[in-house]
């Protein structure tokens, strides 16, 4: 596997502590640890959110912490796709135009000649949109408005916001910690599948039922990586002994 994402000695104040560490192109990681150990800190600065105090972090050639603030952004918004436990949904728009919004930004956006002629029209962002609306299972809800689809719908609606752009990466911040357990493992199920068809993954969570469907799991504490476990791509009827193992190596990790 070809390194995608690099984390190298990354300090933020008392925060964060020397944190290094390499997601592979296609894998899905996740990070777990107890309350205040740092974990969207890391996430939001591995993604370029926030500059660190210390440290580096390359997405494949380039190193985002050396880019300026709008350097950065551009890479956000052209290389990496971003799902939350808050939506940020906007309520005076409906579903699809919520999904079109940040591709329409990102197309008005390429300002060199190579990637002028990579724009699309808003009729083909729109069939795209339509697509993974169907992948994810909410076809037939492009209409409606936020507040008429459920919460689980509404964060299938993200991630297909996050996938418009055909992101390298996609950081996802406690995608479920706002759903029911239902809800939750349908949205697991989508960024499994996700990840099935090439897409590098990095999630926080708290979750261990969520991180089970992890590849690889890395265990952060006072604001290090005290840990890490390799438990490779889900097997389909493997999910409990997975999630066993992973139990088992959380209360050995402290938690």
């Amino acid at each position: 596997m070809n390194q995608l994402l690099k984390v190298e000695n990354l300090e933020k104040g008392q925060i964060l502590n020397g944190v290094s560490f390499v997601v592979e192109q296609g894998a899905m990681t996740a990070v777990m640890g107890p309350s205040g150990s740092g974990k969207s800190t890391l996430l939001y600065h591995a993604a370029g959110m926030d500059r660190p105090s210390g440290g580096k972090v390359w997405l494949k050639e380039t190193e985002i912490t050396n880019l300026s603030e709008d350097e950065r952004s551009r890479v956000r918004l052209h290389r990496m796709g971003f799902v939350f436990q808050q939506m940020n949904m906007l309520s005076n728009l409906n579903i699809l135009d919520n999904i079109l919004l940040p591709v329409i930004q990102a197309n008005k956006d390429r300002r060199s000649l190579w990637e002028q002629k990579a724009r699309r029209s808003k009729a083909e962002l729109t069939r795209t949109a339509r697509e993974l609306m169907r992948k994810l299972s909410i076809a037939g809800l492009e209409e409606r408005s936020i507040t008429q689809v459920s919460g689980g719908q509404l964060q299938r609606a993200c991630i297909c916001r996050s996938m418009m752009n055909a992101p390298e990466i996609l950081f996802a911040d406690e995608p479920t910690g706002a759903l029911n357990k239902s809800a939750a493992a349908g949205v697991m199920e989508e960024l499994v599948r996700l990840n099935e068809d090439g897409t590098t993954i990095l999630l926080v969570t708290h979750d261990s039922k969520v991180a089970s469907r992890c590849g690889r799991i890395l265990y952060l504490s006072d604001g290090r990586i005290c840990g890490e476990l390799e438990l490779g791509k889900p097997v389909s009827g493997e999910e409990k002994q997975r999630e066993d193992r992973l139990n088992r190596w959380l209360m050995e990790m402290g938690w």
